[in-house]
């Protein structure tokens, strides 16, 4: 993945335009995007491929002072941007840092839930997937929005994920492990 290109600058503030458009939440809202995706207080989050932060600050909120986020991106200004949307907020329980998802740099079974919204096509999922399930603890959650069924199905394929559900552009997977036993 050390290969793969990083939009442009330009290009990345063009699609930051559209992703701080006010009437974007109007269909998109991140609160209830986010709840869709099974986030609770408390928890572990890895967000990948943050971009400007759409969904970061609200998932912030979500998992409160007792909870935390990782947020990831490779690109320079995605990192910038949430760190400043971070400082206007006065939110400490974020860290926006530039990191493949191939190599997170996590410790083994520290998360509970990883987003992957709007990046699943971009992925090289081969590359991804093992670091993602390595991270994730035993029964944790990955949801990936997207607006194609066939790319988050390509999450489960390989066998470290299952399906377990749909809600709205949500897909859900949980990660299964030989030992874990479920609710």
């Amino acid at each position: 993945m050390a290969n793969r290109r990083i939009m442009c600058d330009s290009g990345f503030r063009c699609m930051s335009l559209i992703h701080d458009n006010p009437l974007r939440r109007i269909f998109d809202n991140p609160i209830k995007t986010l709840k869709a995706s099974g986030i609770q207080p408390g928890q572990q989050v890895l967000e990948v491929g943050c971009g400007p932060g759409y969904f970061t600050i609200a998932a912030a909120k979500l998992v409160g002072d007792n909870g935390f986020i990782h947020a990831i991106d490779l690109h320079p200004l995605a990192i910038k941007m949430v760190e400043e949307k971070l400082r206007k907020a006065s939110l400490t329980n974020v860290k926006a840092r530039i990191a493949n998802a191939a190599n997170t740099g996590l410790p083994a079974e520290s998360i509970d839930v990883l987003l992957l919204f709007g990046v699943i096509h971009a992925l090289p999922l081969k590359e991804v997937l093992p670091e993602l399930y390595r991270v994730l603890r035993p029964g944790g959650a990955v949801a990936v929005q997207t607006f194609s069924g066939r790319s988050a199905g390509r999450t489960a394929k390989g066998g470290l994920f299952t399906f377990i559900g749909k809600e709205g552009r949500i897909f859900k997977f949980r990660k299964e492990t030989s030992d874990y036993s479920g609710p």
